[in-house]
């Protein structure tokens, strides 16, 4: 059974979707086996409500990680249409960072629903490498990193964010390892001078 879409929600409805979404990411988070009443309750909708957006934690799970991942990659063209290519891709560095640290506790719930979550067979995978090459392109269109990173090279050089402890001071640490994988990104670069 798919969540209904007859077409564009009411803004009070999409508000509502928004709210269970936010909820449920955090006690997905902190549990995988949270019950979807505690969800619905705290994200201050009726049952209803809840299971006419999403009829079962299949879909919840999937739509939460789905939504995740769509925030994140959308991101990516934001960003260069306001920053200059070597900022947008630090900041999306960041957003990743933040995704990683989400996707950490919501890792549980995704493994109870689609087995392995690692790697290039997890939902919305093709979604961020399609991210990264357009951070990529734009950089090397501007001779802001150096010549022949690939995509590939870039999610093995930044593969230390999926290892934050999120239980320490996570931010400082994704911030000085992402630091240091743009010091190396922009070593070389052709604009450099």
């Amino acid at each position: 059974m798919e969540p209904r879409n007859d077409g564009p929600q009411r803004s009070d409805a999409q508000r509502n979707r928004e709210r269970i979404l936010e909820v449920a990411l955090a006690e997905l988070s902190r549990a995988a086996d949270v019950p979807l009443s505690v969800i619905a309750k705290k994200a201050g909708v009726g049952q209803g409500t809840f299971y006419r957006n999403f009829p079962n934690r299949e879909a919840l799970v999937l739509e939460v990680h789905r939504h995740e991942v769509q925030q994140l990659t959308d991101a990516a063209a934001e960003l260069l249409k306001t920053l200059a290519p070597d900022q947008a891709l630090r900041e999306w560095m960041d957003q990743l960072a933040r995704f990683a640290v989400a996707k950490a506790g919501l890792s549980d719930a995704m493994r109870q629903i689609v087995g392995t979550t690692d790697g290039p067979a997890q939902p919305g995978y093709a979604l961020v490498v399609e991210a990264v090459e357009t951070l990529l392109t734009a950089n090397h269109e501007a001779g802001t990193i150096r010549p022949g990173v690939t995509s590939d090279d870039f999610i093995l050089a930044i593969a230390g964010v999926w290892q934050l402890d999120t239980r320490g001071d996570w931010q400082a640490q994704a911030a000085r390892l992402l630091d240091l994988v743009m010091d190396g990104l922009r070593a070389g670069a052709p604009g450099r001078g």
